[in-house]
Order: structure tokens, then sequence, then C-alpha cells
């Protein structure tokens, strides 16, 4: 059997699309190659949003031509956002590679390696439209209790800095009932979280004409039973509406978490960017989402020294962080875009400025994000156990997983206690908050779940017997894998 290996660039529709290419490649027979080993076909699933996003593709790829030369038959494989934007330029840079494939068409890719295998010359296949919805594809997802379930794909926004809507298109809505009859049979594959995923979430239902269409989904999802945890990313803050604020308040397994991109807090560079909000609507939406979920984490996206960005717009950007108490913020430097109309803007800001800016963006929000975890020491969560978010788990001997709020919770098991699995509920009292993270020393209860089962059976392993356990031997539980930051498109 031919082994393969997919690697994952920049968003979480990104990682969505990477799960749907294992799942194509395992569908045509390839079996995914061990850690560590040579595998017969490599897949790069890229991303143009990020700086230097093209320079770490072809740096990337040149590390691969030795190894295909000497290795007979290896494929090299390039999707995404780049390959969409790029198109055949790829090959020409490195024409070792076999197959290109763009954002609208990567069910082709089983078929594109075989053609490229037979005819012995690289095929490169773009479609300006999308050719198959990709939740109708076969997919391989890395968790067995927590999934992303795409609400749509593509963007209607025009923002100045970003080149996701060229590239992922116009946006096309799911029909509810297909979302909800995905995620009522991951709920009983033993799924208990799941994201909602989309370029821009709260525009769902523009399709259909129904500007209700995402708060409906959210109180649909809180009648699968089952189901225990529900997010979603990203929203715009021009859609983001009172219905959805009330669904998620008066929805039990809707998370008191968010994601708000605010990328600035100037309304003259949001007016630049095409942002279609101003600071105070933002404020606004922010106040609203707390007086009715008080615990809310709130996390956001913010661009520093975008063009013709003032140090008096820079202060108002630090102005609304302090307001806003921001949880986390994915924060980045304003660089050039290629096909964005921001790339040709005057009053591009000097770097050495940029970076100054930067900085001082960083330490006011970890200052913030540090003042609101340390509001949870002492205080009882429920943790989602998962795999991989430690880092320094086997340094610390604790495990790690998200609360409700999202925020990642690193807990210590006592000695003589079963470690809990992934994909079960361990509730812990924290001890200690860092403005990234929080760390529990006083372990409660641990709840066996589906989820954990199912973990268990991907291991090869027996599942123990479920029940609700008070910290004695042979209690396990992993929490789910969490949402991770977006791309500059939301």
């Amino acid at each position: 059997m031919r082994t393969y290996e997919v690697r994952t660039y920049g968003c979480q529709m990104n990682v969505h699309d990477s799960e749907r290419l294992r799942g194509l490649l395992e569908d045509a027979g390839y079996v995914r190659a061990p850690e560590g080993d040579e595998a017969d076909v490599v897949v790069f699933n890229t991303c143009a949003v990020r700086e230097n996003a093209d320079n770490k593709l072809y740096g990337n790829l040149g590390h691969l031509a030795p190894v295909k030369a000497r290795k007979p038959g290896m494929q090299i494989a390039v999707g995404g956002c780049l390959a969409q934007k790029d198109k055949a330029s790829i090959t020409k840079k490195a024409p070792w590679v076999d197959v290109v494939f763009g954002t609208h068409n990567i069910g082709s890719l089983p078929v594109l390696l075989e053609r490229a295998r037979v005819e012995q010359e690289s095929q490169v296949e773009i479609l300006e439209s999308l050719d198959v919805f990709p939740s109708t594809l076969p997919t391989r997802r890395e968790s067995p209790y927590s999934a992303w379930v795409s609400v749509s794909v593509g963007c209607n926004n025009t923002c100045t800095f970003c080149i996701v809507p060229s590239l992922r298109g116009r946006e096309k809505d799911r029909r509810p009932g297909e979302i909800l009859a995905e995620v009522e049979a991951l709920v009983g594959e033993g799924v208990l979280e799941v994201t909602l995923l989309g370029q821009n979430v709260n525009s769902y239902g523009v399709e259909f004409g129904d500007r209700y269409a995402f708060s409906k989904l959210l109180r649909a999802c809180g009648e699968i039973d089952g189901l225990e945890r529900v997010r979603f990313t990203s929203p715009h803050p021009r859609d983001f509406t009172a219905d959805v604020i009330e669904a998620m308040a008066e929805t039990p397994n809707v998370m008191p978490s968010l994601h708000m991109p605010l990328q600035s807090g100037s309304d003259q560079v949001l007016k630049a960017m095409r942002r279609s909000y101003r600071r105070d609507r933002y404020l606004r939406i922010i106040e609203d989402v707390r007086a009715a979920m008080p615990d809310a984490a709130i996390t956001t996206d913010i661009i520093v020294g975008f063009p013709g960005e003032t140090e008096e717009d820079f202060q108002g950007t630090l102005d609304v962080v302090r307001q806003a108490r921001f949880a986390g913020a994915f924060t980045f430097q304003y660089s050039k875009r290629p096909g964005t109309p921001a790339e040709s803007m005057t009053d591009q800001v000097p770097r050495d400025v940029v970076q100054d800016r930067y900085e001082r963006l960083v330490a006011l929000q970890d200052d913030m994000a540090w003042a609101e975890n340390k509001r949870i020491v002492g205080r009882s969560v429920e943790v989602l156990v998962a795999e991989g978010e430690g880092r320094k788990d086997a340094a610390t001997h604790r495990l790690s997983g998200r609360g409700p709020d999202n925020r990642l919770v690193h807990f210590a098991v006592p000695e003589g206690v079963e470690a809990p699995r992934p994909g079960d509920m361990a509730t812990v009292e924290v001890t200690y908050a860092a403005p990234h993270h929080l760390v529990a020393d006083v372990f409660g209860a641990v709840r066996r779940t589906r989820a954990g089962d199912a973990w268990e059976r991907a291991q090869g392993a027996p599942a123990a017997a479920p029940g609700v356990m008070l910290g004695m031997p042979t209690i396990g539980a992993k929490p789910l894998e969490p949402a991770a930051g977006g791309c500059q498109a939301g």
C-alpha cells in the first residue's frame, strides 16, 4: 500500500479540508505514513494569508526535491489557497511537483495523482468555482471526540487586506438539515463537541434568504441528545445580531466563548480596511454578550501597522483592548499580500514602527488576559480532556484540556488515579493563572464518556465500564480539542 502525509498551513478551514484530503486518500487505498517515515505521497494544504507563505512552501518543496530523487514513485501535491492563487507557476518554480489543485476541487486529488503517475507529467487543475460541496467528501477526522462541521464556504466581504474571497469564492451555504444530519451522525460516533465553521458564520442563511438562520441552527444543535459542546468560528461584527446572543445564552450546550475579530480600534483604519462596522458598534456587541453571559471568554484578531495607521489610531486599538478585556488575541503585523487592495496603498508604515506597536500591543493584551484568567482561580471547571494540547505535559506530569469558555487548563491527576482519556470530562479546581493558560492542581470528579470510549477504541484497547467517578482509581477523562485562531479573513 502507498503511504501519504498531509501537511497543513493556515486557518481552521484548511485544517478541516485536510481531514477531507486524508479521507479521500484513504478511500482511494492509501494509508497514513507512520511518524518519521518518508511517505509515498506528500500533500501540502497551503495558506495564502500568512506572511511569507510562498517562501515557506517553496522552502519545503526544495527540501523534498532530493528525497523524491532517491525515492522512485514518490509524488508531491500542492493544494489550498496558495495553489489557487499561483496556479501553474508552482510547477514552473518547482517542476518536481506532480499535482496542483485548488480550493474548489479538493475531491479531484486521487484522480490527479493517478493521472500524473500514468502520464508521467505534472497535473494542474484549478477550478474557479466550487465543484462539489466539501461536506459530501469522505473525511478522516483527527479527533474521535471533537469535530469541525462546515456551515458554509466562501466569503462575500471585501476587506482590503484579505485575499480569501478571491480564493474561496462567494459564500455558499449548506441547508440546515444537512448540517444537523452531519452533527447527529458525529454524535452517534462518540463526538461530544462540534465547532460550526465558516469564513463568516453570522451571514449564514444569506443564500436562502433567512437572516435568522444561524441563531436557529444554534438552537437546533441544542436539541441534539449527547452533544455537550457547540462552538463556532468566525463571526463578523457587521452581521452579529441580538438573536445570536440570545441563542448562545439560552442554549445550554452552546459554550460561553466567542471569537470576534476586531482588526483595529480606529474608525479611520477600519474604513480603510473596508470593515463595515466601527469601534462603538464593536464595543456594544461585547457589552451585550457579557450582559447575557457574564463569564463569556472573548478572543479576537488584531492587525498592527495597516497602511496609514497613525500613533493615534494605534492608541485607539489599545483603548479597545482595555475596554474589551479579551481572554486572548491573535495579533498580526501587517505585511503586503499580493492581490489585495491594501498592497498598493500609500502610507505604508515603516517596519520598525510596526514592530514597536506590535510589542506594545502584545504586552498589553498579555496583561489583560492574565487579569481575566486570575478571576478564574479558585473556581471549579469541567475540562474536556484533549490530546496534544499540553506540550510540556510529560515534564509537568499533567494532562490538558479546555474548559467551557475554551480556556486551556493543565491539571494534575493524583497518584494512584488512572489518567483520564481524551474525550472524558474532568472537574478540577483552578489554582494558578498565567496569561495563556490555567493550572488546576486540585482534582475532583471524572466523568467517563462515549467520546473517551471512542478514543480508547481508536487505540485498539478495550473500553472500560462507563460511570461517574469521584477521583477513584480506574477513572479517566480527556478533553476535546478546541478551536484555534483563524486567518485574517474574519
